[in-house]
Formats: C-alpha cells, structure tokens, sequence
C-alpha cells in the first residue's frame, strides 16, 4: 500500500497556469456569469497553451502527464480566481477512451482533440429519473447493422452546446433481460456536430444559480457508428465507474484551489481594512474562522494527495477520492462563508467576485456526486455496515 501523499508539486506548471490567468481576470468572469456567456476566450488559451492535453499520450499529440498535474493545473485555475469548469470533463473524461477505447478510435480522435481541432467536454450519464442511480438509466442504443440507434435524454449535460465529442452512457440490453445489475449498459463516443445536423440530437440550456453552462439532451433516433462502441458492448458501467475516482480527484483539486483563493482574499481584508483605529484581522472573532477554514483545506488537500498518490500507484483509490471529494468541498464552503463574513456587506457585492465564487464552489456538495452518497459509500465499502436503502 502506498504510504503518505507523496506527489509532485508542479510548480512550473503552476507558474504558467498562473500567467495565463492573470489575463482572465474577476471582471471578465464577472461579465460571463451575467450573460451566461461560455468563457471561450479562456478555453482556446488553455488549448493553445497545451494545458487540455496534459493526459493525453505523447504519441496522439499530448504532453502525456499524470492524473496529478492535471490535479494541479486544475486547482491553480481555481486558485486564481478562474474557472475551470469549462473544461475539467475533458481530463477526467479522456481516461475512459484512453483505458477502453481502441487504438483506432485513439488514433482518430485524440490528436484532434491534443491540437483543440475538437473537444471532448460532454459526458451523457445523469437522467431525470435516475439522478446518481446509473444502473436505473433508459437511454436506449438498440443494434441496427453497422449502427446502433439511440433514444432517450439526459440531464446536466453540461459544456454539449460547446463540445464536438460526448461520451454517452446508454443500455444496449435491457435490465430484465441483463445476465447481471451492472451488465447491459454500454459506452459510445458520440459525434455531436453529426447528430445536431441530422436532427436527431436536441440540446435545451439549463439556467442555474452560477454559469455552468449545464444542459439537457434528447436523443430521437440518432444513429452512431457500430465503431464508435467504445470497448465490449454491456461492459459500459464499468468503464464509466473506473473513471469516476479521477473524477472525484479533480474536482476535490479544483476545491482546494477555491478554498485557496478565499482564504487568500479573506486574509488580505483582514489585514487591509481598519476599523476603529486598528486592522479587523486584530479581532480572533474575525481571525479565528479564517484559520479555521486554512486548516480544514490543508486536511483536505493531504487526502486529495493520498487518493492522487493511490491512483498513480494502480491502487484502488475509491475511498479516498470519494473521500477527497467530500472534505474539499466542505473546506471549500467553509472558506467561502469565512470570506464573506470578514468581508461583512462587501462580500455580496459583484463588485469583489467573492459571491460568483461562492455560488460556483457551493456546486460541489452536490455534483457529480452527493456527499449523502459519499457517505453511503464509506459506511458500506469502508465500513462493512449493511447496505442501505
């Protein structure tokens, strides 16, 4: 077993993910959040800088790097006071078709991808009536010679108004008839622009709280090639699921980075603003939630170095990325509400962008997973108590 949370720093990578930045700054994504706008000046500088190929192979065009500098390239955008929203599928959905795809599809898709000539952002799994339960999905792909034809809808499909690729969950047999619960569900890589211009591809924008870009798809007959079956047909839960801890790391990542960048906001109006003759950060009443909040984002970010250290080590990581996830969440809120009350009434204004951060950060306690499921999770797969219902 791996012993410790032994991973690379990047500071390098940081660096130039910081520069980069620096050029995006609050008024940008201020401007964004209140047109609902796609950040797509952002993306193409990431692209072009090489920062959307970090995972992707050397030999497909891509810097070929681990799950952790991902993890920090993430968490520094978060950290700067971006958002990295706009493009964290595209990491954690490339293990899928890197892991499961064929050489084929790799060859076909991933220098396009590597260059920005395509993007992969868009991940089909949630429906209305199944929420988190996979297994329960009704999106259909029914086999019809070289093609496999699809019906039904999924929801919070977010970045599919500005993504080329989806990676699509779908069963290919039904549950009845399925040899286990988690056999018959299958995993297509999706060409959008094809299926828009055919027609038999819907997209409905969703509007949250934050600027999420989030959307709900529907499926009328849309034909995908037999070949762009990714890996065995009804093996496709599986698939999905050995991709969901590197989910769950990044996510936990882009938290950390949160946690950072309120802490680091709430810090500096502690020390820069007077009240009655001496700096509020004086007062523990102001400094002690602050610290608070610090302490509880380096708890998380240890276990987000565990579960990371796990994972590139070919363990199963699933407890502490589940894990990760939850705790940075929580320290990423707790950071934000230690923000906003330092910074009293100023805290709700657009004007300092603490309140956009808070809304994007608060996400996280829900999506992609609950943190009631988390615990489900530990107290079942940790734990050995009986499985609930």
């Amino acid at each position: 077993m791996t012993k410790g949370t032994d991973v690379q720093d990047y500071s390098a990578i940081r660096e130039e993910v910081a520069k980069l930045c620096a050029a995006f700054p609050g008024p940008y994504w201020q401007a964004k959040d209140r047109a609902r706008e796609y950040p797509s000046e952002f993306v193409a500088a990431l692209g072009e800088a090489g920062y959307l190929a970090a995972l992707i192979p050397e030999e497909y065009g891509g810097a070929g790097l681990p799950l952790s500098a991902a993890a920090a390239i993430l968490e520094e955008i978060q950290r700067q006071g971006c958002n990295g929203g706009a493009v964290h599928a595209q990491m954690y959905v490339m293990g899928t078709v890197l892991r499961h795809g064929s050489e084929e599809q790799k060859a076909r898709y991933l220098p396009k991808v590597a260059t920005g000539e395509l993007r992969l952002q868009a991940f089909g799994v949630t429906e209305p009536t199944s929420g988190t339960d996979t297994l329960s999905l009704k999106t259909v792909a029914r086999r019809d010679g070289d093609e496999y034809v699809v019906n039904g809808q999924k929801l919070w499909t977010s970045r599919a108004e500005h993504s080329d690729l989806m990676i699509l969950l779908a069963r290919t047999t039904p549950r009845e008839e399925a040899a286990s619960r988690t056999e018959g569900l299958s995993v297509f890589l999706v060409d959008m622009k094809d299926a828009l211009a055919a027609g038999s591809l819907t997209i409905r924008p969703i509007d949250t709280m934050m600027n999420h870009a989030t959307t709900e798809v529907f499926f009328d007959n849309m034909r995908i090639p037999a070949a762009n079956l990714i890996g065995e047909e009804g093996k496709g839960f599986r698939y999905i699921l050995s991709g969901m801890n590197a989910e769950r790391l990044l996510i936990a990542a882009e938290c950390i980075g949160d946690a950072k960048w309120f802490i680091d906001k709430a810090s500096a109006y502690a020390k820069e603003r007077v009240l009655f003759g001496r700096p509020i950060g004086q007062n523990q009443g102001v400094q002690f939630p602050i610290a608070r909040a610090y302490a509880q984002m380096r708890a998380a970010e240890l276990l987000v170095h565990d579960g990371i250290a796990r994972y590139e080590a070919g363990e199963n990581a699933g407890a502490e990325a589940n894990m990760a996830k939850m705790l940075a969440a929580e320290a990423s809120w707790a950071a934000g509400e230690a923000c906003i009350q330092t910074h009293g009434g100023f805290g709700f204004a657009a004007e300092y962008d603490i309140e956009r951060k808070f809304r994007e950060t608060r996400l996280y306690q829900v999506a992609p997973i609950s943190t009631n499921m988390i615990l489900s999770y530990v107290a079942e797969h940790v734990l050995g108590m009986p499985r609930s219902y």
